[in-house]
């Protein structure tokens, strides 16, 4: 197979990608400050090794210091190469390391990985978006990986990632600011399968339920969360999340309101 893949981070998902695309016969070179060794992928000595002679340069390693790799890696990166960040960053920062790729003749996709990697490996979901997208996309679907193409602008795939994160990571603090609380009570196994029942039941339709039936009973359902934020308060545990909700359908309500006037 002539596609050659440089992979830069080669931690849990690194390592996963590398070695995936390394069993499906494409040469991989690997390269982690940390980490030496990984099943069937070449390990080298620097980024800059790793990248000369890629037609696709993934970076996976994190947000932090993204932008500082892809300019270490400016002057090994030309026309022909694909520069795919993989790493979960703010739609700023992917149009930054647009700019310092761009720059180099190189093409920048920006890869939003939707599932956990472990276990998944290639086959994880992503989106992707950038002036190299459709490339990428062409290069991956066929070893296995869903890429799914949003449009050519960095940042998209990641600002889709990250509305999505403002759901499941504001579900994961809610449930476990409940979950607390039933603790303190006692009745934690029922909070659980009370939640996951209700997970289970939906149809479809408990979006647009959630959406619609905040709207309306607003005013009712601020004081329905003080009350629970009253709850935890009383077994020590701390509202934040409860309180927030709280916030935001007082806001609702104030919203509805003034439209009646």
């Amino acid at each position: 197979m002539s596609l050659a893949v440089a992979v830069l981070g080669l931690g849990e998902a690194g390592a996963a990608l590398a070695s995936d695309l390394a069993a499906q016969g494409v040469p991989v070179r690997g390269w982690d400050p940390v980490v030496k060794e990984v099943p069937s992928v070449a390990i080298v000595s620097s980024a800059s090794e790793a990248v000369r002679g890629a037609e696709v340069v993934v970076s996976i390693n994190s947000a932090r210091v993204a932008l500082e790799v892809a300019r270490n890696l400016a002057p090994d990166l030309g026309p022909g190469q694909v520069f795919a960040d993989f790493n979960t960053a703010s739609p700023s920062l992917k149009e930054s390391l647009h700019g310092v790729v761009a720059a180099t003749g190189a093409e920048f996709v920006d890869v939003a990985l939707m599932a956990p990697v472990p276990g998944r490996g290639l086959r994880t979901p992503a989106l992707a978006s950038g002036v190299g997208a459709r490339r990428f996309a062409a290069l991956f679907q066929p070893l296995g990986m869903p890429v799914t193409v949003v449009d050519e602008r960095p940042g998209s795939a990641a600002s889709r990632k990250l509305l999505r994160s403002v759901f499941m990571k504001g579900l994961a603090a809610v449930l476990l600011e409940g979950l607390a609380a039933a603790e303190k009570l006692g009745w934690a196994e029922w909070y659980k399968e009370e939640v996951a029942a209700t997970l289970r039941e939906s149809d479809g339709s408990l979006v647009e339920r959630l959406i619609t039936g905040s709207r309306k009973h607003a005013a009712r359902r601020v004081h329905e969360m003080n009350a629970a934020a009253e709850l935890l308060l009383a077994v020590e545990v701390p509202p934040r999340v409860s309180l927030a909700a709280a916030e935001v359908l007082r806001e609702l309500a104030q919203g509805e309101n003034a439209g009646r006037t």
